[in-house]
């Protein structure tokens, strides 16, 4: 098993068909497929062999994509790096997985030149560097013969947890990725006359599995942006006739905005969201709008990407859907029991999508799992028809005075209130209860934050504990290059301007 064959299938089934559009470029499915051998070829010549690490830190490109599927086709393992993180973020991460070659953009040559001397290092490849891509297309022949793999060897190395803490080398086989990737076509009724728009980053394995993986395995095209931008997003959508838009919550709120909406989106049947949890108010927003639902699934970098999926046959408001082929979840208490359905406990889960482990962290692997079970971190509920709620994070739990308060049930419900934007709730230290309840809103434009008319609204609908104490607004909120919100960053900021104050 390789699963850089689903491109050189596709490129049997539909060899002049487009696969990536990039700009005012074409690229069809046999070119896709040639020149991601030429890569692979020229990398074998190079020296590198079958298990050997090959990262990626660049920005969404054709490029990337072609040296993603060559590194896999010579048998080596692709570690994706976001090409946004600053040097101290990532030099930790280049020494632990000690890729041989680098693939990487001129802006990032900088922030590697300490790392160039390093033993494990044989080159980078970059426009201005010595081995460019176009250099290695011409060394490299097109009818390299794709290495074959075991099924649990690894394929890919993506890195999670940079926004929490130390980052972990995600280990995901051929099997991983494999499961994931037709999973998701199944699920979205993915097929070749789709155009998939991605300005998500590739090196997130929402990009690289859930839109790249399945738009290749059904043979659809690929429009691909390095990053949002509104412009090109409406570019994609009116003239270049995307079919399915892939973004996250931010951005759906910010398209709501637009008064034509309906007109422009005429040629868009498909949407999903990832990143964060879409607030109830704002699918049935969109859906009202356009009359497209905004479909949910929900996973992780551990699970390959999918776990459940929100689906065509009975989409359900504020739930992430059902469990696709193979895979299992169950609700658990923290001791590991199991939990009849409708208690919430955290969401673990079973099947060929789940990852090997992390990369040279054999303790904290084990400490991931009951058994074949991997603990999410999440806290969920299943219902009587097996949809899946998520609660919240176990990580984003605010106990205060003793009583636990999910901070996603108060957003929802700030959702709800017409001046609010965005909204995330967070938890600080309080010397009297432990933690106390602070809500951070970003206002809609000419729109200004009442607190006490919100805090009345939220009494008369929540316990007393939940409603926050406070309620601070915010110009942006902080987020990740994948869109979501990130509450840590929040609650830094806000303790500190605490502490001045004191």
């Amino acid at each position: 098993m390789n699963i850089a064959n689903i491109l050189t299938r596709t490129a049997i089934f539909f060899p002049d068909a487009v696969a990536v559009v990039e700009g005012e470029r074409n690229i069809t499915y046999k070119q896709f497929d040639q020149e991601s051998g030429r890569i692979a070829a020229a990398l074998t010549q190079a020296g590198i062999r079958p298990g050997d690490h090959v990262a990626l830190c660049a920005p969404n490109s054709y490029a990337w994509l072609a040296f993603y599927f060559g590194v896999i086709k010579a048998g080596a393992v692709a570690v994706t790096v976001a090409s946004l993180l600053k040097k101290q973020e990532l030099h930790p991460i280049i020494d632990d997985c000690q890729p041989k070659i680098i693939f990487t953009w001129d802006e990032k040559l900088e922030d590697l030149e300490e790392i160039r001397d390093r033993d494990y290092l044989r080159f980078i490849v970059s426009k201005s560097e010595e081995n460019t891509f176009e250099g290695l297309l011409g060394k490299g022949h097109s009818n390299f013969k794709t290495i074959d793999r075991d099924r649990k060897d690894t394929a890919a190395v993506l890195y999670t947890g940079g926004t929490t803490g130390t980052s972990k080398g995600v280990l995901l086989s051929h099997e991983n990725l494999q499961t994931s990737v037709h999973n998701v076509a199944f699920s979205e009724r993915s097929v070749h006359t789709d155009r998939a728009l991605c300005f998500l980053p590739l090196n997130h394995v929402f990009a690289q599995v859930h839109i790249m993986g399945s738009t290749v395995f059904s043979g659809g095209t690929l429009i691909v942006q390095p990053s949002f931008d509104m412009d090109k997003l409406l570019y994609a959508v009116e003239h270049l006739g995307a079919t399915k838009v892939y973004s996250v919550p931010t951005v759906y709120i910010r398209l709501l905005a637009l008064d034509d909406l309906e007109q422009r989106f005429a040629s868009v049947r498909y949407c999903m969201s990832a990143a964060a949890t879409m607030a109830a108010e704002l699918v049935k927003a969109w859906k009202g709008r356009t009359g497209l639902d905004i479909h949910e699934a929900y996973g992780m970098t551990e699970s390959a990407a999918m776990v459940t999926f929100n689906h065509y046959y009975r989409h359900v408001v504020g739930s992430v859907g059902t469990p696709p082929n193979l895979v299992e979840v169950q609700i658990r208490d923290l001791d590991g029991n199991i939990l009849p359905t409708g208690q919430e406990g955290e969401i673990c889960i079973c099947g060929p999508n789940i990852m090997k482990g992390y990369l040279g962290k054999p303790e904290e692997t084990a400490a991931s799992f009951w058994g074949p079970w991997f603990k999410s971190g999440d806290i969920g509920l299943l219902d009587d028809d097996g949809y899946l709620y998520i609660v919240d994070r176990l990580k984003d739990l605010i106990i205060t005075g003793g009583e636990n308060v999910y901070p996603r049930e108060i957003e929802e419900l700030l959702y709800a209130r017409e001046e609010v934007q965005e909204c995330a709730v967070v938890g600080l230290s309080d010397k009297e209860y432990g933690e106390r309840v602070v809500a951070t809103i970003v206002p809609k434009e000419k729109q200004k934050v009442d607190p006490q008319a919100i805090k009345t609204f939220l009494k008369e609908q929540l316990a007393s504990y939940k409603v926050p104490k406070a309620y601070i607004e915010l110009e942006e909120m902080p987020k990740s290059n994948t869109g979501k919100i990130l509450k840590r960053e929040i609650k830094k900021h806000l303790a500190k301007t605490e502490t001045q104050k004191n």
